[in-house]
């Protein structure tokens, strides 16, 4: 097994190249970068000064001198291979690079969100296995009955309904119309001056209805997942047996089944740790939530390149790393699995 997982973390260097070289090929074809952006800035700001006549002739308002310039300033005047080479190895020295919208280092960018994307993820990860296995236990146990149907109406509600469409729904209803809930943001103008339990108050009153929407995303497929690998076992015919040797139900369905069954759950745990940071943009943009999730999407949108690539370094680490951690948890969960062997 520990051949295995040493191969996989060697597959991470060449697929992390495949990715970030894709994307950084691409932001150097498609139109709109920095330099355009500058030029159109420059043309509109001649153009407010000279009025709508000088707008028209004022053209190209950079000389090729200028332009030679800011091609080197930002590395556009080599070709792709040259510049992604310079690039990951200042990434090797941990430098993403400058903001060419903020103009401000790209990891105190992504550093200054890190506290509300690691909140939000992680909360979102324990809520939504502390709850959907749970209750993927008992709809099983109680398959047919009053409860399982009454729950599968939430969970298939759940799975129908995107989150962005929960979050909107519960800012109108619970923050807009009730007055229950603020409407956005991470903590109070005032924050500063409360006391530690009205920080964790404050928070979560402010986390309440993002973290719903969170969870709408995934409560419905863990769940259901978590009943339906249960109910594989339940029928099974080492359970059978267990139940025959004198070994009670509850006691056969948590010692035996719920281990095997807690297996598929564990698969897509890799892909859930990604989420951690990357967040969903359209929620935190719904709740004004300044976090990593928002910011990629901002800077996708301003051709802000280089915290594009910022945050596509983060989010494409956390994702091979989380595909490795599937693979141990898995191994863990079921002994039978014996990788490489």
């Amino acid at each position: 097994m520990t051949g295995y997982f040493l191969r996989r973390l060697l597959l991470v260097i060449p697929t992390f190249i495949g990715i970030t070289l894709l994307v950084f090929a691409i932001t150097r074809v498609v139109p709109g970068g920095p330099i355009e952006r500058m030029m159109t800035q420059a043309a509109f700001a001649q153009g407010d000064k000279g009025g709508a006549s000088s707008r028209s002739r004022s053209g190209n308002t950079l000389s090729e001198q200028q332009l030679a310039q800011l091609k080197a300033y930002y590395g556009f005047d080599k070709p792709v291979l040259a510049s992604y080479g310079s690039w990951l190895w200042r990434v090797l020295h941990l430098d993403l690079g400058n903001s060419t919208r903020y103009h401000d280092p790209v990891w105190q960018l992504i550093k200054e969100r890190f506290p509300i994307s690691i909140f939000y993820g992680i909360t979102t990860l324990l809520l939504t296995y502390l709850i959907c296995i749970p209750l993927g236990v008992a709809k099983a146990i109680r398959h047919g009955t009053v409860f399982d149907n009454a729950t599968s109406i939430l969970v298939f509600i759940g799975y129908a309904v995107p989150g962005y469409i929960v979050g909107i729904a519960l800012l109108t209803l619970f923050a807009s119309y009730l007055d229950w809930f603020p409407l956005g943001g991470f903590v109070s103008d005032d924050f500063d001056g409360f006391s530690l339990g009205g920080k964790i108050a404050d928070v979560i009153y402010h986390a309440t209805l993002p973290l719903i929407a969170y969870l709408a995303g995934s409560f419905a497929v863990t769940t259901l997942l978590m009943k339906n690998a249960l109910m594989d076992n339940l029928a099974s015919d080492y359970l059978r047996t267990a139940v025959a040797k004198g070994r009670s139900f509850k006691s056969a369905v948590w010692k035996h089944a719920l281990r095997n069954s807690l297996i598929p759950i564990a698969t897509s745990f890799g892909n859930n740790i990604s989420l951690v940071l990357a967040g969903s943009f359209l929620i935190e943009i719904i709740f004004n939530i300044d976090g990593i999730g928002l910011l990629g999407y901002e800077s996708l949108v301003e051709r802000d390149y280089p915290v594009v690539m910022g945050t596509l370094v983060i989010s494409s680490l956390l994702f091979l790393v989380g595909n490795i951690l599937s693979d141990l948890c898995v191994a863990l969960v079921d002994p039978r699995v014996r990788f490489g062997e």
